[in-house]
């Protein structure tokens, strides 16, 4: 696709107001303590043999929003004994946790590293995922995006980001783990839940934030007529009166009024071809993002981003500070 969103030279200051209710913090808070009170039991983990021997293999289980028992894994340099840094990962949109043996770089290059499925979803591509979403919804649109959405209490995307922020006490409690060097990730999807535990958490050594999805709804609903974002449009077609609503909701785990209340270093990227999370969009949280920021952006790339390539990146990021 040809670019069609602003010059790179606008989007380096395309900083717009963004809706953010006043109880925005409020509400994050409530909803955290009230899950975090929900929870009766601590990670469990549980040694999985596979046919690799290079990395040992947990299957982690931990206590997510409303208590929900979420699923994971847990991989560690095989036989390493010390307390390593880790990078805990999120998943794009359609995906799970996958299978152990799709996870290697992160533990092959010395770190540990927990990747949280993602509930109700783990159906469209990699290896799957197992974790259900046990909440009803009103009227709702194929897909997650409109799940619940008359109210940000009962939104898909509010029980997401709190598995996420959760996921992070787990790893905190696991053992192996050098508590002062937490790293999360994440593309797409992953990049959103990424940006908003780092809006929501101030105990991270990093955060690696790629094409961001759930960036400034109002811009991105309009521009992209590609799902997920596209969910939304067609939502409203049919539910014609509850548009203040739904973008409302949508306000309450939007990556910009996450990013103005992080403070871990972060790296971003995005693609300037981008049509599934318009560079406008990443942009809009990138500039408004509070830590430390570098940002990597791919000219004549979409949704890929990097791609295959990406990764190196990445590592080579994580090492320089996590070092």
């Amino acid at each position: 696709m040809a670019r069609f969103d602003l010059p790179e030279s606008e989007l380096r200051t395309f900083s717009p107001e963004v809706r953010v209710e006043r109880d925005f913090d409020e509400f994050w808070t409530r909803t955290l303590a009230e899950s975090r009170a929900a929870s009766v039991e601590g990670p469990t983990i549980t040694p999985v043999e596979t046919a690799l021997r290079g990395v040992e293999v947990f299957d982690l289980t931990f206590p997510g929003f409303a208590g929900d028992p979420i699923r994971g894994w847990y991989l560690r340099p095989a036989g390493e004994t010390a307390d390593l840094p880790v990078v805990v990962e999120y998943v794009g949109y359609g995906g799970g946790r996958g299978l152990p043996h799709e996870r290697l770089a992160w533990p092959t290059a010395g770190y540990a590293h927990v990747v949280m499925d993602t509930r109700g979803q783990g159906s469209t591509w990699g290896g799957g995922g197992v974790t259900p979403d046990p909440h009803g919804a009103g009227p709702s649109y194929p897909g997650v995006m409109t799940r619940g959405i008359e109210d940000p209490s009962t939104y898909y995307y509010t029980r997401l980001i709190t598995d996420a922020v959760l996921c992070v006490d787990a790893v905190r409690e696991l053992p192996g783990i050098d508590t002062s060097r937490i790293a999360i990730a994440g593309i797409s999807q992953g990049g959103g839940i990424t940006l908003a535990v780092s809006g929501l958490r101030d105990d991270l050594a990093a955060a690696m934030i790629d094409v961001p999805f759930l960036c400034h709804f109002e811009r991105a609903v309009g521009m992209s007529d590609r799902d997920p974002y596209g969910e939304v449009n067609a939502y409203l077609r049919t539910q014609r009166g509850n548009r203040e609503q739904t973008f409302r909701t949508l306000s309450y785990v939007d990556g910009v009024n996450f990013a103005s209340r992080a403070t871990a270093p972060a790296l971003f990227s995005t693609g300037l071809q981008d049509a599934t999370c318009p560079p406008s969009t990443v942009f809009a949280a990138f500039n408004r993002y509070g830590g430390t920021k570098e940002i990597d952006v791919y000219e004549f790339n979409d949704h890929e981003g990097g791609a295959e390539s990406r990764w190196p990146d990445l590592a080579a990021y994580a090492a320089r500070i996590l070092a």
